[in-house]
C-alpha cells in the first residue's frame, strides 16, 4: 500500500477513495433516531429526531412507528406522517447529508381503550436505496407505561 501511494503521488496522480458501498454496490449510511415517549391516560407524546451518522448521504427516507396497541381512527397526523396500516405509520425524514442530523417529528396519537402500556418500534422503512451498515441501527423499541414518565431512546 505505501509504495503505491508514494508512486501515485511522485507521478502527480490525484488518488480519491470512492465512497464506501454495501454488498450490492448501494451507497451505506447509519440512521438512527434519538428522542422522548411518554403516555397518559392512552394519550402517547413522541418526538424524535433522525440523523445520518454517513458515510453516505442519504436523499429521502421514511421512518415506521409501529404500535401495540392501535391509534384511535379519524386522528390528525403531523403534517408528512400518514397510516400505513392499522397499527402502523409513516413519517417523512427527508433528506439527510452524511453527520447530518434532521428536522424534529412530532407524534401526539390517542391509543384504543386508553392501554397501561404500549411498546413502540421504531425504524427506517425506506431509504432511497441507502443501505445500513448495521442491522441493529436505526431501530428502537420502548415499553411506555401509562404513567405520564418520559422513556428516552
Amino acid at each position: 500500500m505505501r509504495v503505491l501511494a508514494v508512486g501515485a503521488a511522485a507521478l502527480g496522480v490525484v488518488v480519491t477513495a470512492a465512497p464506501p458501498s454495501g454488498a450490492d454496490g448501494a451507497p451505506v449510511a447509519g440512521l438512527s433516531y434519538h428522542g422522548v415517549v411518554s403516555m397518559t391516560g392512552g394519550q402517547v407524546d413522541l418526538r424524535l429526531t433522525p440523523r445520518n451518522h454517513g458515510p453516505s448521504a442519504v436523499p429521502e427516507a421514511t421512518v415506521r412507528l409501529s404500535w401495540s396497541v392501535a391509534p384511535e381512527n379519524g386522528q390528525l397526523l403531523p403534517a408528512g406522517c400518514v397510516r400505513s396500516g392499522p397499527r402502523v405509520m409513516l413519517c417523512r425524514v427527508g433528506a439527510l447529508a452524511a453527520g447530518a442530523v434532521g428536522e424534529q417529528i412530532e407524534v401526539r396519537l390517542r391509543l384504543r381503550g386508553a392501554p397501561s402500556e404500549v411498546l413502540v418500534e421504531i425504524g427506517t422503512e425506506w431509504s432511497a436505496g441507502v443501505v445500513d451498515g448495521s442491522r441493529k441501527a436505526g431501530r428502537e423499541r420502548v415499553l411506555v407505561l401509562d404513567t405520564g414518565d418520559e422513556y428516552y431512546f
